[in-house]
């Protein structure tokens, strides 16, 4: 009896079990058992190294080489400001109207490339459907889109250098060995169109520096291209919010070259042609930087023209929020002063490294505009310079560029400076104005305390921080 149940007990055992045979193929259970954990875990190390290769490629997508390193990605969310008045037909409207015929625009804030109100679905035509004829347009040349599928081979993945709401940017290389950008647009609702009509329009024969040549297009079918220059040294944005590392490589001067130049091209669109061209999307991922870090306006498919007779014409609020001019997001009159404006805080973007929007910071630190205006009231402009930058900016320099920025972002349209005048002011030793402002100082009487009093509420009534500020920075 006892033998029985010790034998009974060892048939039950663990070690009997697992050394028994199974059905599958009369394997023993722990071979079984073996075989089905290594299974687990190739298929754990398949999935771990599909999600690894993945995330290597797509930052692959946006870096080319440099001499540097890598140009650092930045991934962010295109956000854009739209108007919803459909009553009005924006786009052709260019004439004076006063504030009361304007009724103030329904804003929304929408991702760029999604759904854009107010427009009228546009099919993709021939090329007889392009109201510019590309056999007569006088610049460039036009390309076949077998031509650029060649170019970028069939569009491969491996040739993206940048991609939005807008479409994607292709580095191709024509039958000549020259380099190009390739921007295919994206059909949304007609916007391919649209754009392709307007940027043919605006800078098909514009030819400066500091923006990027339009070399060629193609319209065939329902696909819009548009041929760039190729600049290889990615934009401003991924050099300023990157990873660049404890020492950014934009030092104050290549930062302040960079500001210059862009202020130039900005020049040359409004005072260099007729009729003028207001950019309408001026911020850091549309300028672009060669090797030598100049720096070349792009993407102008958000622009309008602006003839000489006219100060402002009215359209719908677009634009990237937190570069928005407050007048043109609530009334939709877009003039200059506009382009002035977003100028303005992509400079204040150039000296702080901070994005104009950036919800990770404290809650008075994330609007660049407000915190920038309260420190220089604060008399702390020192403390607004990137910290990654290694060498600090001259004094003088560095109170010039704040200065210019508060007169960019003055809330009276009619204070804000020229382009032209603010590429004066920022190549200048000192402000050209300065001496005429002293001059009358020491000519006026010297104003008792409650004149002095009352002036200064009266500036700060018309939201004139940079005024006051100006005064203390003498």
């Amino acid at each position: 009896m006892s033998v029985s149940s010790e034998v009974q007990a060892s048939d039950d055992s663990l070690p009997h079990k697992l050394n028994s045979k199974t059905s599958f193929l009369g394997l023993k259970l722990y071979f079984v058992i073996g075989i089905l954990l290594l299974c687990a875990i190739a298929v754990f190390l398949v999935i771990f190294i599909y999600i690894s290769l993945n995330k290597k490629y797509r930052k692959r997508k946006m870096r080319v080489k440099h001499s540097s390193g890598l140009i650092p990605l930045v991934s962010k969310e295109i956000v854009e400001i739209k108007s919803l008045n459909r009553e009005v037909n924006y786009e052709k409207a260019e004439v004076k109207i006063s504030n009361a015929d304007l009724k103030e625009p329904e804003v929304e804030v929408e991702i760029k490339g999604g759904k854009r109100s107010g427009e009228s679905e546009v099919s993709g035509g021939s090329r007889s459907d392009v109201s510019v004829d590309p056999e007569n347009i006088g610049w460039g040349r036009w390309y076949s889109l077998k031509e650029l599928e060649m170019a970028t081979r069939g569009f491969a993945v491996e040739n993206v250098i940048g991609e939005g709401g807008y479409g994607i940017v292709y580095r191709g290389i024509l039958q000549d060995g020259s380099v190009v950008a390739v921007k295919n647009l994206l059909n949304n609702k007609g916007q391919a169109e649209k754009e392709f009509k307007v940027e043919v329009e605006a800078i098909g024969k514009v030819r400066h520096k500091n923006l990027v040549g339009l070399i060629g297009c193609c319209a065939e079918g329902a696909q819009r291209m548009l041929v760039y220059e190729y600049v290889d040294n990615g934009n401003l944005e991924q050099w300023l919010h990157g990873d660049v590392g404890s020492v950014s490589p934009l030092t104050w001067d290549i930062r302040m070259r960079i500001a210059i130049g862009t202020a130039k091209g900005l020049s040359y669109l409004h005072e260099g042609l007729e009729p003028k061209v207001v950019h309408r999307d001026v911020k850091s991922s549309n300028i672009l930087l060669d090797r030598k870090w100049n720096p070349k306006v792009s993407d102008f498919g958000l622009a309008k023209l602006l003839g000489s007779e006219a100060s402002y014409v009215t359209t719908r609020v677009m634009g990237t929020f937190g570069y928005v001019s407050p007048e043109y997001a609530s009334t939709g009159m877009l003039s200059e002063g506009s382009d002035v404006y977003s100028f303005g805080v992509l400079l204040m973007e150039i000296i702080t490294g901070r994005s104009p929007i950036d919800y990770s910071r404290p809650a008075g630190e994330m609007n660049l505009v407000d915190w920038f205006k309260g420190m220089v009231a604060s008399r702390r402009g020192e403390e607004l310079v990137d910290p990654l930058i290694e060498v600090q900016p001259p004094p003088r320099g560095l109170k010039r560029a704040l200065l210019v920025c508060l007169r960019c972002i003055d809330l009276d349209i009619n204070k804000r400076p020229k382009m032209g005048q603010i590429v004066h002011m920022l190549e200048a030793d000192d402000f050209p104005f300065r001496s005429e402002i002293r001059s009358a100082r020491e000519k006026d009487p010297i104003p008792s305390g409650a004149d002095a009093s009352t002036e200064t509420e009266h500036t700060s009534k018309n939201g004139g921080v940079g005024d006051i500020d100006k005064s203390r920075w003498r």
